[in-house]
Formats: C-alpha cells, sequence, structure tokens
C-alpha cells in the first residue's frame, strides 16, 4: 500500500506541462514572439489557412520603384539618379518614394536647381546643367512628349497591374518610366515559401483594386485573393473561411484589421502595426517580420509534441509501476519496495524536467 501511495504521487503529472508552457513562452519571446493569448499558439499547430492585411503587413505601406524601362542608352540606375534629383524638393508621395528608392540603392543623387512644381502635372528641374520633366499621362500630354513604343508598353503594363508609371522626360522626349508600387517587403516571399511548405494555403485580404491585389498575389505566390474587402467586411471573410471548415490565422496591422484579428482562431498583429490592431491579436511579432509566422507554427507543433510525450512518461511509469507494487506478479516474487517506488517516482519528474528542457533545442 505505500509503495502504490509512493509512485501514485502526481509530481511529474503537475510537471508535465506547466514546464513545457513556460519554457515555450520564453523561447517565443526571444525569437520576437508575444505570446498574449496562450490558446492561440496551441491552436496555431492546427492552421491550414494564414490570411494576410496587404499593406504594412506583406508591403512596406510605402511608395517604391518597383521596375524601370529606359531608352537611349541609359542605363537605369542613372535615370533614378537623376529622377531622385528632379523630386527631391518634392512632398508628393511617389515622389518620395523614387528619393527614397535612389537611397536604398545608395545612389549618389546631385544637386538640383531652378525645382518647379506643375499643378496636376508633376514637376521639372534643372540636374547637371540639363533641364528635365517628371510626371504621369497628363504631363506627356501637355509638352507634347514623343514616347518610344518600349516605355510605352512598359507604362500600359504597370497600369495593368495597378502600378503608377511616371516618366523621366528630357527635351521633349521620354528617356525613362518607372513603375511605382506599394513595395513587397523582401521577407515576405520566405514567409509565404516557408508556410507552403508547412502545408498551409496563403491568402491575401484587402481593400485595394484587383489588379493591385493580384499583382502582389502574383508575386509572393499567394494561393486566394480577396480584394476590394471594405473595412468592415474583414471579419465576415475570416468567418466565412471558419465555417467552411478552416482553421484561420489573420496576420494585420491596422485599425480595420483588428476585428478580423479577434475573430480568427489565431489573431497575428505585426509589432509596428496600431495600439488597436496590437491589442486585438492573440500573438504579437515584436521584430514586424512575416518570416516570424511560420516560426509560430513551428514552436506550436513542437510544444504539443513535447506536451504529449511528458504526459506519457508521467502517466507511462504508474502504468506498469502500480500494478507491480499493487502485487500483480507478486506469485512470482516480483514485490516493489517502497524505496524502489520511491526512485520510480523521482526518476520520472526528473525524466519530466528533462524532456521539457529539450524543447529548447527546437530550431525556430
Amino acid at each position: 500500500v505505500v509503495t502504490v501511495l509512493v509512485i501514485a504521487c502526481p509530481h511529474a503529472l503537475g510537471l508535465a506541462v506547466p514546464l513545457v508552457v513556460a519554457i515555450s513562452t520564453k523561447l517565443g519571446a526571444e525569437g520576437g514572439l508575444l505570446i498574449r493569448d496562450r490558446r492561440a499558439l496551441e491552436q496555431a499547430r492546427l492552421l491550414d489557412t494564414v490570411v494576410f492585411d496587404k499593406t504594412g503587413t506583406l508591403t512596406l505601406g510605402e511608395f517604391r520603384v518597383v521596375d524601370i524601362v529606359t531608352a537611349n542608352g541609359l542605363t537605369g540606375d542613372d535615370a533614378l539618379r537623376i529622377a531622385a534629383s528632379v523630386e527631391s524638393e518634392s512632398e508628393h508621395p511617389i515622389a518620395q518614394g523614387i528619393v527614397k528608392t535612389a537611397q536604398d540603392r545608395g545612389l549618389d543623387v546631385p544637386q538640383v536647381e531652378d525645382f518647379q512644381s506643375i499643378p496636376g502635372k508633376g514637376v521639372a528641374a534643372v540636374v547637371e546643367e540639363t533641364r528635365y520633366h517628371i510626371g504621369g499621362p497628363a504631363l506627356l500630354e501637355a509638352e507634347a512628349v514623343e514616347v518610344p513604343d518600349a516605355l510605352r508598353e512598359a507604362a500600359d503594363a504597370a497600369a495593368d497591374r495597378g502600378q503608377a508609371a511616371i516618366f523621366l522626360v528630357r527635351e521633349g522626349e521620354a528617356q525613362a518610366v518607372f513603375a511605382v508600387a506599394d513595395a513587397v517587403r523582401e521577407e515576405s516571399r520566405e514567409a509565404i515559401r516557408q508556410l507552403h511548405d508547412r502545408g498551409i494555403e496563403v491568402a491575401v485580404l484587402t481593400g485595394d483594386a484587383r489588379a493591385v491585389a493580384h499583382a502582389v498575389a502574383e508575386e509572393l505566390g499567394i494561393d486566394t485573393v480577396f480584394a476590394e474587402v471594405l473595412p468592415d467586411q474583414k471579419a465576415a471573410k475570416i468567418e466565412e473561411l471558419q465555417a467552411a471548415g478552416k482553421r484561420v490565422a489573420m496576420v494585420g496591422d491596422g485599425v480595420n484589421d483588428a476585428p478580423a484579428l479577434a475573430m480568427a482562431d489565431v489573431g497575428i498583429a505585426m509589432g509596428a502595426g496600431t495600439d488597436v490592431a496590437v491589442n486585438a491579436g492573440h500573438i504579437v511579432l515584436v521584430r514586424s517580420d512575416p518570416r516570424d509566422i511560420p516560426r509560430i507554427v513551428t514552436l506550436s507543433r513542437a510544444t504539443y509534441r513535447k506536451m504529449v510525450q511528458n504526459l506519457w512518461w508521467a502517466a507511462g511509469y504508474n502504468i506498469l509501476a502500480i500494478p507491480l507494487a499493487a502485487g500483480a506478479l507478486a506469485t512470482w516474487g516480483i514485490l516493489l519496495s517502497p524505496a524502489v517506488g520511491a526512485v520510480l517516482m523521482s526518476a520520472s519528474t526528473v525524466i519530466v524536467a528533462i524532456n521539457a528542457q529539450l524543447l529548447r533545442r527546437t530550431a525556430l
């Protein structure tokens, strides 16, 4: 009886799950994952669909030059360098996007002279003793600009993708066209590839036009596109996916994303997003890096495996040892003493603790 009571002491069972919970939470924090709702991390292992907001999540939320086509032997970097100089004194978001693209590429932007803003059409300035104009279709029409076929085709292709086509003009002839759009995060490609590797579908949910949404989806390899969705309809889209039997994670950063984040099985907020989105999210990406989303799934699956293993270790020795201590094999002279029971009980506790520590070896 004493041996049975010693072996049945539930120390290991009481440590099996809490130890794993504590270690996984610490691992998440070290990996840039702020876990605000523990149940969400446990649900992450079951996800089969991750829905991304577009602006500020898959993209930077800022304009950048995503493509350059030139004419007359001008290189792309030279065209961008000149355009950035001309636009340097403009406050228009697209102009600032051109300037920031040149800065990102480390280009040496020359000084600008005689800057002039042309309302509704573009800007003009003198760069390296040559006068340039920059603008869109309205500028081409107003200045009767000659546009080479290659540049016109590139501009039409940009328009089909929902991107702005901005022309660099010198002496009445277009020298280059810049496709300007909300730039895709470089990290997004790797994040979506890793989610696909884990067997998880990826969707984008945005209020942007269909052409823009499909262009981003095609570039990143996204499976499903929900475009032109009003802010108050985002949560309903998540609910529709759940009604179809999907386990859904929503990733967002804005006020409009908060209802969808709360509705999803796992709401993942970008750390650089609005306070409303962060408070609505179950898990916060401190580094605002989309590549941390596959890590959530990896951590969730590894945590669940350790919990199951520990529960088996905690209960398994009871399943074998208690019948022995109760005399199931006494006829054959096998009977456990209280001292042996104490050793088994302690050993199971140590094994559970060590196994929980092995979770630290998980590569996120």
